[in-house]
C-alpha cells in the first residue's frame, strides 16, 4: 500500500521531474477538470472532497517514505488544490488557465494564511491543506475576474 501512496502522491512519477515538478504536478488537476466538464459541479465537488480525504493519507505514506516535511516531489497535493480552484467554474480553456496561474501564484506566494499551514500543520494535512487553501484563494479571485469581465 505504501508504493501505492507514494505512485500516486508523486503524480504517477510526475513528482520526479528534476524542474517544476509543482507545475507539472497541477497539469494533472487541469486534466482531471477538463475530463470532468460536463459533470454536474454537485458530483464533482463530492469527488474533490474524497480526494482531498485520499491526498492527505497518500502524502503521509509519501512523507513517511521519502523523509523530511512536504517533499518537491509529492504532487498529489497541487492537484487536490487546483481542483479546488475550479469548483464550480464553468470550463473554457480560458477559465482552465485563469485558474491554472492563480493557483501557481498563491502555491508558490504562499500570503497567510497559506503559509501559516504550510509551516505549521505537520503530515498529510500540512502536505494538502495548505494548497487547498490555494486553491480556495484561487477559485474566488478567479470569480472576480470573471464577474468584472462579465464571464459570470
Amino acid at each position: 500500500m505504501r508504493r501505492f501512496a507514494l505512485w500516486m502522491s508523486t503524480g504517477l512519477g510526475i513528482g520526479y521531474i528534476p524542474f517544476a515538478p509543482g507545475t507539472f504536478g497541477t497539469l494533472w488537476g487541469a486534466l482531471l477538470f477538463y475530463l470532468s466538464r460536463d459533470l454536474p459541479w454537485q458530483l464533482t465537488a463530492g469527488a474533490i472532497l474524497l480526494f482531498i480525504l485520499f491526498s492527505v493519507y497518500c502524502a503521509q505514506r509519501a512523507e513517511e517514505a521519502l523523509g523530511g516535511h512536504d517533499s518537491s516531489r509529492i504532487v498529489i497535493d497541487e492537484v487536490a488544490g487546483y481542483l479546488v480552484a475550479v469548483i464550480a467554474i464553468p470550463f473554457s480553456w480560458r477559465t482552465l488557465l485563469l485558474a491554472f496561474l492563480l493557483f501557481r501564484l498563491f502555491d508558490i506566494a504562499k500570503p497567510y494564511p497559506i503559509r501559516h499551514i504550510d509551516r505549521r500543520w505537520g503530515g498529510g494535512w500540512g502536505v494538502v491543506m495548505d494548497d487547498v487553501l490555494a486553491g480556495v484563494f484561487s477559485n474566488l479571485s478567479l470569480r472576480l475576474i470573471m464577474w468584472v469581465w462579465g464571464i459570470l
